[in-house]
């Protein structure tokens, strides 16, 4: 069974904020920090993984990313602080 992660990026507290949505967080959050693909992430130093969940369905995952991108801003800043109100990188301990 996959699991799927929507995810948000940010380059600094309250800074510029990414929403992605993938089945391997890991893998991803290598890619933005390395900036592999060239885009947003990459442009904006978009990096700092603020916030996720995980969902057993795609269409699920899809749902909420499509959801949370119509989001005000506020309404993501207040998400992101509610459970991670340090702004910690949650993937900071996920590399050597």
């Amino acid at each position: 069974m996959k699991t799927f992660y929507v995810y948000i990026l940010a380059s600094k507290r309250n800074g510029t904020l990414y929403i992605g949505l993938t089945n391997n967080i890991e893998r991803r959050m290598l890619e933005h920090k390395t900036k592999v693909n060239k885009g947003f992430s990459s442009k904006y130093n978009v990096k700092l993984l603020v916030y996720f969940e995980e969902f057993e369905s795609y269409v699920d995952a899809s749902t909420r990313e499509r959801q949370m991108k119509k989001w005000r801003r506020l309404w993501k800043l207040n998400l992101i602080e509610k459970d991670n109100p340090d702004w910690k990188d949650l993937s900071e301990t996920w590399y050597d």
